[in-house]
């Protein structure tokens, strides 16, 4: 208990002054509250050998933004690079891994992203999606997001209420099932605290899913 409050004070004063010990750079520090979300899956990731498994190799970050690619040496891929529903100009089966993190939400056609995801890794390499899981992060069961009115929809891990909340692992099976081997999909919570619904959550609070395609 007494740990808990103490992350909870720590939270708040790194909250109020917006710093980030965790980020990457002074600026980065100044301009975002909230350490970004492949940052804070570093270390469970390491401890895991996550790296080595699945991010070896030619690989690409959709969405990753300036200072979140999962490694120094992936390629990035924003907005400013073209639609990551289509990907367009990239050839089929050129990356080893692609990796997106918390990105499938804000997109329209969910299915044609992956589709498209899959078409651009090579046989025998691993797609990686991170979505937020929905009790952990939007603390709600109705959109519009609280914390991001961009979402498009809510994950759970396996369960679906419509119209907002789906299923990421039916979401995956019906748009690149036949293409893909399933290696794990999973809720990642590290460093998450039970904190009041009205206060962005801390740590992880995602369901993240690796796929090897076929």
């Amino acid at each position: 208990m007494v740990d808990t409050i103490q992350k909870y004070l720590f939270y708040l004063f790194v909250r109020a002054k917006r710093l980030h010990p965790y980020s990457f750079s002074p600026t980065y520090r100044r301009n975002k509250r909230f350490v970004a979300e492949t940052v804070k899956a570093r270390r469970r990731r390491l401890r895991e050998g996550f790296f080595e498994r699945y991010c070896r190799g030619r690989g690409v970050d959709i969405g990753c933004g300036t200072y979140d690619r999962v490694t120094m040496e992936s390629e990035a891929w924003n907005k400013e690079d073209g639609d990551a529903t289509l990907m367009q100009g990239v050839p089929n089966e050129r990356y080893d891994y692609v990796y997106s993190s918390h990105c499938l939400e804000h997109i329209i056609d969910k299915t044609t992203a992956l589709q498209n995801w899959v078409r651009i890794l090579k046989k025998g390499g691993f797609l990686i999606v991170a979505v937020p899981h929905r009790d952990l992060y939007e603390k709600r069961a109705a959109l519009p997001s609280q914390w991001n009115k961009d979402h498009k929809r809510f994950y759970l891990p396996d369960q679906a209420f419509p119209p907002d909340t789906f299923s990421f692992r039916k979401v995956l099976q019906e748009a690149i099932g036949e293409q893909v081997e399933w290696i794990y999909l999973k809720v990642c919570d590290e460093g998450w605290l039970p904190l009041p619904d009205r206060v962005h959550p801390v740590g992880e609070y995602q369901i993240e899913a690796v796929l090897k395609k076929k």
